[in-house]
């Protein structure tokens, strides 16, 4: 291939331009490295300055703080000087005065021990004094005693039997005033009808020929009747009623009213008896809940057990000696409300455990026990207030009295079932206490005669002034009340008079 002279310029010009084109660029690219490179310097000198100043600044802080800690460690350590100073001279004194105390606890001690011996020493010298007296009068301490107690009742027994009157009719009548008051107050404040309720188990008939529709074909209806009710029905010859009889009150409450709407309907069979009998169950059940919830209302105890209303309200068909047993339970609660009040106990208290009270008589005839027993364990089952439990379980002393609220609940329970009308007794049961009053009266050495008076509220007792004198006679009528309060029975209190009486007859002729 032929080169011309043309194209070997033009390649030396691109090799010669290429060449300095590479050189400038070098050039410009150690220029640009070189002008970078005094930039970072800068940087770095600027950098390490204010590196510098950072810490001398940090260096001048922690200078100044050290100097503040050791200022404030120099004026505590001043402080701590202080405070032991003080602290050495209490204990200085601490000591001094347990010194003091340790010597004048020997003192005492030293004193003590005197006493001691000069009592030891005047027991002595009593001891052979009354020996000394014994041996002189032949007699031992408790007959001398004894003899000298019977010759100041034979010189000085009317000043003796005067004082002891003096002095006990001015506690009495201090106390009873007291009593009084606060008794009649309550009982006032409280006015609560004088009929008692009882549970009639008597149903009425209007008819004779009921009686064969009761009993039935072969007795089919009456025993479907007592299995349903789980009573027993006495059909006799007594005109115009039929007896149920049964141990439990809401029992033969169903039964009565149950029987009572068969005898209304006319149509008495199985299948019917079965119907009444649970319509009965259930509007019983009804009354029951109500009963519980006004009784509740009325006295103003509106936290009470679901179950505890259903139990109280059990107690609505339940009567104890004629008297209901829940409108004797709302009555107690009244009179303790009001009997707290005055006496600064818990009116609160007093009034549950007087409305829980007779709760144990709604499951009496299904569980062991006594009333007061198995009221105690329900209360217990229901976590009642230990207070409440306390109170209500003393009201027949069966347990002793803990609170000043169980004396109260006590006397409340004497108040409600011993007010006129509360309560009605069989004659036989009522004469049996008059006759036992009497007897008891009567076993006295001493007394000619006795009697029973005030429906047993009373019993007056003759003596004989040759057996008995006013001294004696003080005395014989304590023991006659003691011996009442430990073998009778009876609501309220019994009072016990005393009447010795000289009779002189003369004849003028």
């Amino acid at each position: 291939m032929y080169i011309t002279p043309t194209r070997v310029i033009a390649l030396l010009t691109f090799l010669i331009g290429f060449a300095i084109g590479y050189i400038i660029r070098q050039l410009l690219v150690q220029q640009q490295e070189t002008s970078a490179g005094i930039k970072i310097k800068q940087l770095l000198l600027d950098a390490k300055a204010k590196a510098q100043q950072t810490i001398e600044e940090a260096k001048r802080k922690a200078d100044d703080i050290l100097d503040a800690i050791k200022r404030e460690e120099k004026e505590k350590e001043f402080q701590m000087r202080k405070i032991e100073e003080r602290l050495s001279k209490k204990e200085e004194i601490a000591e001094k005065q347990q010194l003091k105390l340790e010597d004048e606890i020997q003192k005492i001690k030293y004193k003590a021990q005197e006493i001691q011996r000069r009592q030891e020493s005047l027991a002595n010298v009593e001891e052979q004094k009354r020996k000394e007296l014994e041996k002189i009068a032949s007699l031992s301490q408790d007959e001398a005693k004894k003899e000298l107690f019977e010759s100041l009742e034979k010189q000085h027994g009317k000043e003796i039997l005067e004082r002891l009157q003096k002095l006990e009719l001015y506690g009495k009548e201090k106390l009873e005033k007291k009593a009084q008051e606060i008794l009649t107050l309550t009982i006032q404040r409280l006015a609560s009808s004088t009929a008692s309720e009882i549970t009639t188990t008597a149903v009425p008939i209007f008819s004779e020929e009921l009686k064969g529709k009761i009993i039935g074909k072969e007795g089919r209806n009456i025993r479907a009747f007592e299995r349903a009710a789980g009573i027993e029905i006495i059909v006799d010859d007594t005109p115009g009623s039929v007896i149920i009889s049964g141990f439990d009150p809401v029992r033969r409450q169903v039964a009565k009213m149950a029987l009572e709407n068969l005898i209304l309907d006319g149509r008495i069979q199985p299948a019917r008896i079965e119907d009444a009998i649970d319509k009965a169950k259930s509007e019983i059940e009804k009354i029951i809940k109500t009963a519980g919830e006004e009784a509740a209302y009325e006295v103003g105890v509106l936290d009470l057990n679901p179950s505890l209303l259903t139990l109280l309200g059990r107690l609505h068909f339940r009567t104890s000696y004629g008297q209901n047993v829940l409108q004797h339970s709302i009555e107690m609660a009244h009179l303790a409300g009001m009997l707290a009040s005055e006496l600064g106990a818990d009116p609160g208290v007093a009034k549950k455990a007087a409305l829980l009270h007779d709760i144990g008589k709604a499951v009496d005839h299904e569980i062991q026990g006594s009333h007061v027993e198995i009221g105690r364990r329900i209360l217990q089952k229901f976590q009642v207030d230990e207070k409440i439990v306390k109170a209500m379980e003393a009201h027949h002393e069966e347990y002793p009295y803990e609170t000043i609220e169980s004396i109260i609940i006590q006397v409340a329970d004497t108040i409600s079932g011993a007010r006129p009308g509360a309560r009605r007794d069989t004659l036989e049961n009522y004469l049996k206490r008059l006759e036992n009053l009497e007897n008891i009266a009567n076993s006295f050495a001493g007394v000619e005669k006795s009697f029973a008076i005030q429906a047993g509220r009373e019993v007056r007792i003759f003596v004989s002034p040759e057996q008995v004198s006013d001294l004696q006679a003080k005395k014989l009528a304590r023991s006659i009340a003691d011996r009442v309060e430990q073998e009778l029975k009876y609501p309220g209190e019994i009072k016990v008079h005393l009447i010795r009486e000289s009779r002189v007859v003369e004849y003028a002729r």
